[in-house]
């Protein structure tokens, strides 16, 4: 029985151990495998070879999460409040002031609470189904493991032993085809060559050779143990037996589960939610203080005593009274509440998701959208984000007349299709020898294919090989046909090149593959032997310039003369190869060998010489006196949109940092093309890899973090992604991080804002990620923060909105108690305007038209105030007029027959003075007080009781102050089309469905107005002619006091810049 525990066999180095180390370690025969009893044994230190399951939280837990914020907490107060109250009332008419009260209001006094539950039970189900879809990154994670796999026990080969079931020491055969079930110590390799897509694990673009070999020491990056598999990668070519070495949450894609755990637990609040929050809190005390201080103004009205001796005696308390009193506070912190905020929100939220779902950007979290706003950094991988992920020939070299001169030329494209590009001052058809050795080489000395399926381009093998057939294409065929025609056009008359590789396979035609010598990193280069009509068998070899320079003998040039390989043109062609590398080029060696030796009858595995093909030690001796023909540049090319992406950034004042497993010099020479770096820039202090920037001091890592303009990290682990971001939160940026494979999920997780790819990203990554990129394109992270800052810009434009409406609203409830005025509003009429009247315009304002400079300018701090000082006094201003005019017109029925030219006594309704207006409570002691009746639409309002007039009579006055109350708070609305635009030059037109939004809450409110069974309801009556050209004259002003407000503020601005420039 092994020693180790599931740490000890998690720490074991096995990467840096030899195999008859690690087979003493885990105590295995690697003949016979594990024995039942010992299988037994380690399955009770170790336990099941499986990720650790997250227990799920109960609905019931979810659902009272959703309660724990702060508005909904205050809405949740009101609603109990008003249910209370209105339990306490009952059915029955309530004594205010020795006066009957309308009995009708027990049926309104429901409504409210009603109306505010109903919207925060919908809340919580909204949050509910968000919040359990939320944590799926690791239960995709679980999916990446396999279910079976061949295992040797006992002696017996298991062909499907469920993967769950290993256990350290397990001797596993892994095959072609296969995933991982396990981190694995490769022990044997079945097949010449080990080839493992490992990219979701590491973020390599390419398959990773495999060897037996140990590394030289115990601290390497996952790229460097390179006889290691890992679980949940891929086999992609060939075979091995291996030890098993970890297993469950001990293997690389355990410690990555345990990442995205430990950064679930690390992540914030939104910017958004944030500021939310913290209005909520100064929303709660502000409410709290004024309903207090309403309550307590009228304390005399319910709780009086007579003074004797300078002490209180005969003290009286009113239940009624202090209950009426308490409705009015009540009435007044719904008035103060935006209830349609939260729903606003959410709306403008989710129809900033379609927008940018158009551009290709999937939000799966909605505060991600405002969050994009604000990003100042965004952290981008390398290959497929920033370029095509589709590796192209851009340049090759070819030998010309003499040793000391080479052609060049450059290929243009930068996709697989054939039709992409072109090279430039070509002629298809007029090919020499030399450029024919180097089609045919590419063409034939190659495994990999690009056909046309479905719609789009697939392709099959290794991406370099793939760039080298596209360039065949377009290369052309190098013989003409009988009728004169160039070859090339003949095929194009019969096939389409770009679906069908017509130039490779007339190259394939004309010849037989009779052997590979597969590529291996001693040699770093790979062959065929291949027979042809006219030239016999012959070698064809591409690989590592260096090796092939070494193993040339000759070189060949233009006419077709061999010219033995000296030193001089070494150097040259190693000059050549050096220049193309500077430019971040990938460079392979063409060359081939007509004199084969035993070789030159070889016909297949029946031939002698087939004994020397079985052992690969051997290939380098075959791939000798090559003839050298030329050079190829292929690279991994930038999108052609980024540059103009990256300059965007810049001009937004957005810092762009590249994250890459990738090289050193190729990620310099990116960042460099599409500008994140100037050509001659020092990138001393600018650019690390992965090792070299956390080997610095953690002074100098947050110096080199806080600095101005881009950085690139390169060859950059799964836990140096996780660092830097971390580094850059707690540096106060809002970082955006890209990612596609499973070890870029933690770092997904903790970024303000995981941006996962679409096409080439694992679902762990999506899952993991606030956002999806359908195209895997920078550009449209560009687009989604514009659209980002457009959702903020309009949402700052209805918090506006809806705030400066509650402010008015507020204000009329507080002079409506200091006055001692008649209830003007009901709560149930408040709960009307804040959801129904004031929704559909609040959402409208969500299209507002983006600004035109909306990305010219920095981001805005994460600390700016959702609202300032300056547009508070704005608020303020027109929230005392909409307070004043809601409340005056109320006066002014009571107490004026005619105002500003309109007579408004012809419903023959009784004049008051305004003392007996406020003192209304004392009516019954008023001597010889008579009202007449008065008619209201369809209604006639007499009074038995003349008292009455100022309870069941003030509907008129009520639903006056009503559609004063809906009519600003729409004009209001077009206010907040632009923050300190005026509408001379912001249009109302600009955003026409705001225009519609407000017919719709027009013809809502009429609807109330003029349905009886609604008009009961709201206890409100229709409205004449004459008194709706009251309600316009008295709401209109609303426009012109913050049109002045904005030039004051538009002044303010200009001159405060002139003194900033002048400093």
């Amino acid at each position: 029985m092994p020693h180790t525990t599931v740490e000890s066999s998690k720490s074991y180095p096995a990467w840096a151990r030899s195999l008859d180390q690690c087979i003493h370690e885990f105590r295995v025969n690697v003949a016979c495998g594990l024995s039942d009893v010992d299988v037994q044994k380690r399955r009770e230190i170790h336990g099941w070879n499986e990720l650790e399951k997250e227990k799920n939280k109960p609905i019931w837990k979810l659902v009272i999460e959703q309660f724990d914020d702060t508005l909904v907490k205050i809405l949740l107060a009101a609603a109990v409040m008003s249910f209370i109250l209105a339990v306490f009332e009952g059915a029955e008419c309530t004594d205010v002031g020795g006066m009957r009260e309308d009995c009708s209001a027990g049926l309104t006094a429901f409504v409210e609470p009603f109306v505010i539950l109903s919207i925060l039970v919908l809340n919580a189900l909204v949050g509910v189904w968000q919040e359990n879809n939320a944590e799926s990154a690791l239960r995709a994670l679980k999916e990446l493991q396999p279910s079976f796999t061949r295992v040797l026990r006992d002696d017996h080969l298991f062909f499907d032993l469920p993967a769950r079931e290993l256990v350290p020491g397990d001797v596993v055969d892994v095959r072609v085809g296969d995933k991982v079930p396990a981190d694995i110590r490769i022990v044997k390799l079945i097949t010449p060559t080990l080839r493992v897509e490992q990219s979701s694990l590491t973020g390599e673009s390419k398959a990773v050779l495999k060897t037996c070999t140990p590394c030289s020491c115990t601290d390497v990056d996952i790229q460097a143990k390179e006889c290691m598999l890992f679980a949940g990668t891929i086999i992609v070519n060939g075979g091995c037996l291996g030890i098993v070495t970890s297993i469950g949450m001990a293997t690389e894609i355990g410690h990555i589960q345990a990442q995205i755990q430990s950064a679930a637990q690390e992540e914030q609040d939104t910017p958004l939610k944030k500021k939310l929050e913290e209005f909520a809190r100064v929303l709660t005390k502000s409410i709290g203080a004024i309903c207090f201080l309403v309550w307590i103004i009228n304390y005399k009205h319910f709780f009086t005593w007579d003074s004797i001796d300078g002490w209180p005696s005969h003290v009286t308390f009113s239940i009624q009274k202090c209950t009426y009193h308490l409705k009015i506070a009540v009435a007044l912190a719904v008035a103060a509440i935006p209830e349609g905020l939260p729903a606003v929100i959410t709306t403008c939220l989710a129809l900033g998701t379609r927008k940018m779902a158009q551009k290709n950007a999937i939000v799966r979290k909605l505060p991600s959208v405002e969050t994009l706003g604000c990003t100042t950094v965004i952290c981008s991988d390398k290959t497929g984000t920033l370029t095509t992920n589709q590796m192209s020939v851009t340049e090759f070299v070819a030998t010309g007349h003499t040793t000391d001169v080479f052609r060049h030329y450059e290929v243009e494209g930068t996709t697989y299709n054939p039709m992409d590009g072109r090279i430039i001052d070509w002629c298809k058809g007029e090919m020499d020898l030399i450029l024919r050795h180097m089609a045919q080489i590419c063409a034939l000395c190659n495994d990999a294919d690009v056909e046309f399926r479905g719609g789009q381009l697939l392709v099959t093998g290794m991406p370099t090989e793939a760039a080298l057939k596209v360039l065949v294409e377009k290369m052309g065929i190098p013989y003409h046909d009988k009728a004169g025609n160039s070859m090339q056009e003949s095929i194009q008359q019969h096939g389409n090149s770009a679906t069908t590789l017509a130039c490779c396979n007339w190259w394939t035609q004309r010849s037989t593959r009779l052997a590979l010598l597969e590529f291996d990193r001693v040699r770093k280069s790979m062959s065929v032997i291949v027979n042809t009509c006219n030239e016999g068998n012959k070698l064809l070899v591409k690989g590592a310039v260096e090796n092939i320079l070494e193993r040339s003998s000759f070189i060949q040039l233009i006419d077709g003369s061999l010219v033995a390989m000296d030193e001089e043109t070494r150097a040259l062609l190693m000059n050549k190869m050096q220049s193309m590398t500077s430019r971040a080029l990938r460079c392979l060696a063409l060359a081939y060998k007509q004199d084969l030796d035993e070789f030159n009858n070889y016909h297949g595995e029946q031939h002698p010489a087939h004994i020397r093909l079985q052992d690969p030690s051997g290939y380098r001796a075959i791939e000798n006196d090559l003839i050298f023909v030329g050079i190829i540049g292929l690279r991994d090319p930038p999108r052609e949109e980024v540059t103009q992406a990256v300059k965007e950034c810049k001009e937004a004042g957005i810092r762009v940092m590249v994250i890459t497993g990738d090289n050193k010099k190729t990620a310099e020479a990116v960042c460099k093309e599409i500008g994140i770096f100037q050509n001659y820039e020092d990138l001393s202090m600018k650019s690390f890899t992965g090792k070299e920037f956390f080997a610095l001091p953690s002074e100098c890592q947050s110096e080199i973090i806080r600095g101005t303009g881009g950085r690139v990290f390169s060859r950059a682990e799964p836990k140096h992604k996780q660092d830097i971001v971390r580094l850059l939160k707690d540096s106060g940026e809002i970082v955006a991080m890209t990612g596609d494979g499973v070890n870029d999920a933690p770092a997904l997780k903790l970024a303000d804002i995981g941006i996962a790819m679409g096409i080439c990203g694992t679902e762990v990554a999506k899952e993991a990620a606030d956002m999806v990129l359908a195209d895997d394109n920078f550009s449209t992270i560009v687009a989604a923060v514009e659209e980002g800052r457009s959702i903020y810009s309009n949402m700052k434009a209805f918090i506006r909105y809806m705030i400066s409406s509650n402010i008015g609203e507020v204000i009329s409830i507080f002079l409506t108690a200091a006055l001692g005025l008649p209830e003007v509003l009901i709560p149930v009429h408040l709960l009307w305007v804040n959801l129904v009247t004031d929704g559909p315009p609040a959402t409208a304002l969500g299209f507002n038209p983006p600004d035109m400079c909306i990305m010219k300018g920095s981001p805005r701090s994460k600390d700016d105030a959702l609202i300032s000082s300056w547009v508070f006094l704005r608020y303020l201003a027109v929230g005392l007029y909409v307070g004043l005019a809601t409340v005056g017109i109320f006066v002014v029925w009571y107490t004026h027959g005619s105002f500003i030219g309109l007579d408004i006594s012809g419903d023959g309704h009784s004049l008051v003075s305004f003392s007996q207006l406020s003192g209304w409570r004392e009516c019954h002691s008023w001597d010889g007080f008579q009202v007449s009746a008065f008619k209201a639409g369809s209604l006639i309002f007499s009074f038995t009781d003349p008292c009455d007039y100022f309870v069941a009579g003030k509907a008129k006055a009520t639903t006056l102050s009503l559609s004063v109350l809906v009519c600003i708070e729409l004009l209001n609305s077009l206010n907040a089309l632009s923050e300190n635009g005026s509408l001379l030059r912001v249009h109302p037109w600009a955003n026409p469905w705001l225009l519609f939004a407000m017919t719709v809450s027009l013809s809502l409110h009429l609807t109330i107005l003029y349905v009886p069974f609604l008009a009961n309801v709201f206890d409100i009556v229709p409205l004449t002619i004459t008194e709706w050209c009251l309600v316009f004259l008295i709401s209109f002003p609303v426009v012109l006091i913050d049109e002045i407000l904005k030039a004051i503020g538009r002044r303010w601005h200009s001159q405060r810049q002139k003194t900033i420039k002048v400093a």
